[in-house]
């Protein structure tokens, strides 16, 4: 191959602030104000009651917890009712989603079940009082009145509705206790929370503890006929037992497999700078690996498992070489690792080890600056649309800032009920600063999903999980992993276990080709902008399969451009993105391709407002067309969020799409329809769902493709036509052609 057309970079400097434009019609509410009074009189009164109940043990300084449910067309972030909770001395500690279907709806439309937001309100038990008893005399002009009409309902949550799943009958178990630590009043929950207990009678053991963005989660070893008293302890939010931790092994007994000529490579990695951790069950001692894998033993951990450092090795060996031909060469591995062993002989139905291992993990991740991170373990049940788990909270504030790319197993739980929901995606694959991988049976074609991976959609946001898929393997078509014997060999295997680190493998390979031309960000936003598109439902596979080798995500064919944008964007601006096509009419139809990706700080006490940070784009493909000839910018068309295939109707009506914080979109056009396409992005900030203007930039990278394949001189037409702008962006190593 002669020519090469590698993608372009410095995209970034093609993008200009520009002036915004808002809009909009007048509010229309479901209820008048005088109806909204007579609603919720009765439900305070109810609540009062409720709260008035409590022990007083179980209110810390006399302060409680209330719900408060915002009625459906009120869940942006701009009507949330900051002024009447001010106004009555309440406080949101927290939220979830609540599917529920209102009483009225505005201009007389029939009600009909949708999701809504649910918040937690804390304050004085006498705030709560007084918001009763004043309540007849209000007028619509005194301070938040008008925020009334926001409220579905009101209610004082009991212990045994703050209960999770099954609990045993009797005896001690291990429970999961998450506390409300948001707001003035919470500051001391933990304490407060052991002191409840003694004053309880409660003979209880707190365990190890993760604080993460308003929630504390706690260990607790209790009776289990007692969960419903701890329940009561007004700022707790949920109470489960403790999940079990999984181990992602094969649904088949592994084999060793028959090898040829096959050799270890001879020479280090490709780049030794890049950082890479795996945190998995250990690499025996002196086992062949270790001349680029460097095997570290946290403080305190107990003595190695066979079975657990088979899983290790496998793991590492997938990020190594990939999925292995017995009849081909050894690549040269890109990066060397660093695998931390965090699990030990420790039986794995021990309800201690998962806040154990999670431990292990944290405290490296704090300490330690990694380019690329791979878990294929964590906790064993699916995620859920109302709670985020500890080791979600956790691991997504780590990754907050974006330079650290990880991949996470979805899981093998895929043939479970899909009825029950147990064949969801596991925890931590929930991670929005994180890639979930799934598992698909074949390296070429055809494909689909392996039927033991486990299936979406995530938590929205986060809704599109897996974000894709790679080849795990199968009992037809295994995956290939070094052996974790001392004398090197070949195994069978199966498992998303593997397909999350050959999705790595991948990811560093293109950071050892392109070095810092291409930072973390932009390395997620190239592994998810050149999935393969599939006709298989997203649930099942996300954004298809991802790329099959790094000239497919690095080189262009002549009548297709790619173009990566790497920047920062300031809250509350608009940035405009110019998406790069040759001048004059574009001949039969054009294909543009689309991702942006951004990381964002998290409010895990606020599920479906979990993402602070939102980049809204708006689409605009012909600089010319104006419905209106006084507009200030050209006409939209869809693009993002509404073009995305199978997705819950839910989402789309209430923009949940503006806080997905990895947007991708495939769409074609008619070519004569663009000239100057641009996307105007806006930057949304919010936190605990209200409002937020931060300080801080936000990174993102944005990737888009232009097909066209009526012109078969695309690429070099862009090239020209942006020269002084656009840079072609060209390996520092080497690419090898593959044939």
């Amino acid at each position: 191959m002669n020519k090469r057309n590698f993608l372009l970079g410095k995209g970034e400097r093609l993008v200009a602030d520009v002036a915004g434009v808002r809009g909009g019609a007048p509010k229309s509410h479901p209820y008048t104000f005088s109806e909204a009074k007579d609603r919720i009189a009765p439900m305070l009164t109810r609540m009062v009651r409720g709260i008035d109940q409590l022990p007083n043990e179980a209110c810390p300084n006399d302060v409680a917890v209330a719900a408060v449910t915002l009625n459906p067309e009120y869940i942006a972030k701009s009507y949330f009712p900051e002024r009447l909770l001010e106004s009555l001395g309440l406080e949101t500690v927290g939220s979830r989603p609540r599917r529920i279907t209102p009483e009225k709806r505005s201009k007389g439309r029939d009600p009909e079940e949708t999701i809504t937001t649910e918040l937690f309100v804390m304050g004085p038990r006498s705030a709560f009082r007084s918001w009763r008893s004043s309540l007849p005399d209000w007028r619509q002009q005194a301070p938040g009145a008008k925020d009334l009409a926001s409220i579905e309902q009101v209610a004082a949550p009991t212990g045994r509705e703050k209960i999770k799943g099954r609990l045993p009958k009797k005896g001690h178990v291990v429970l999961e206790v998450v506390l409300h630590s948001a707001g003035t009043h919470a500051k001391s929950v933990v304490t407060e929370f052991k002191n409840y207990l003694e004053k309880s009678g409660i003979e209880a053991t707190l365990g190890r503890r993760f604080d993460a963005g308003g929630l504390s989660f706690v260990e607790l070893d209790a009776p289990a006929e007692l969960a419903e008293r701890i329940a009561t302890f007004t700022p707790v939010r949920a109470v489960r037992q403790m999940p079990m931790l999984r181990i992602l092994r094969p649904s088949f007994r592994s084999s060793r497999v028959p090898m040829e000529a096959i050799e270890l490579p001879t020479k280090g990695p490709l780049d030794p700078k890049i950082r890479v951790a795996i945190f998995d069950g250990g690499i025996p001692k002196g086992h062949p690996i270790t001349k680029w894998v460097k095997p570290i033993e946290p403080a305190g951990i107990g003595e190695p498992w066979e079975e657990f450092q088979k899983h290790g090795v496998g793991v590492t060996s997938a990020f190594l070489f990939g999925h292995i031909d017995p009849t081909k060469p050894l690549g040269r591995p890109y990066a060397s690792v660093d695998h931390y062993r965090v699990l030990d002989t420790t039986p794995s139905k021990d309800p201690l080890e998962l806040y154990e291992v999670l431990a292990r993990i944290d405290s490296v991740l704090v300490e330690k600056k990694y380019d690329f991170i791979n878990l294929s373990v964590g906790p064993y049940p699916p995620v859920e649309d109302d709670d985020v788990h500890a080791w979600t909270a956790v691991l997504d504030e780590r990754l907050a800032a974006g330079d650290s790319l990880a991949t996470i197993a979805v899981g093998n739980n895929g043939t479970e009920s899909a009825k029950d929901g147990l064949n969801r995606i596991q925890v931590p694959s929930d991670c929005v600063n994180a890639l979930a991988v799934g598992a698909c049976d074949n390296y070429a074609d055809p494909w689909s999903r392996c039927d033991y991976s486990s299936v979406g959609p995530g938590r929205s946001p986060g809704l599109v999980k897996p974000d894709f898929v790679e080849f795990g393997g199968c009992l037809q078509r295994p995956f290939i992993v070094v052996h974790e014997g001392k004398a090197f060999a070949l195994e069978a295997t199966e498992g998303t276990s593997f397909s999350a680190p050959s999705v790595l493998r991948l990811g560093a390979g293109l950071r050892a080709h392109f070095g810092e031309a291409l930072n973390i960000l932009a390395v997620r936003a190239l592994l998810v902008h050149t999935t393969e598109p599939s006709d298989h439902p997203c649930e099942e596979v996300g954004r298809g399969r991802v790329a099959r080798s790094l000239e497919e995500i690095v080189l262009c064919d002549d009548d297709t451009v790619r173009v990566v944008y790497q920047g920062v964007i300031t809250p509350s601006r608009y940035i405009r993105a110019p998406i790069p096509v040759p001048s004059g009419v574009l001949p039969g139809k054009v294909t543009i391709t689309a991702t942006l990706c951004y990381p964002t700080g998290i409010d895990p006490n606020h599920p479906g407002n979990y993402t602070r940070a939102g980049l809204e784009p708006t689409f605009r493909p012909h600089d010319q067309n104006r419905k209106d000839p006084k507009q200030a910018h050209a006409d939209s068309k869809p693009f993002f969020g509404r073009t995305q295939n199978n997705l819950l109707e839910d989402e789309l009506r209430r923009d949940a799409w503006k806080w997905e914080n990895c947007l991708h979109t495939r769409v074609t056009f008619m070519g004569k329809s663009l000239r100057n396409p641009v996307l105007d992005i806006h930057y949304n900030a919010r936190q605990g769902g209200r409002d937020h203007d931060p300080k801080e930039k936000l990174p993102y990278a944005l990737v888009v493709s232009v097909h066209a394949k009526h012109l078969g001189d695309l690429y070099d037409s862009v090239v020209r036509k942006y020269a002084k702008q656009l840079e072609a962006l060209r390996p520092v190593i080497e690419i090898p052609v593959t044939t």
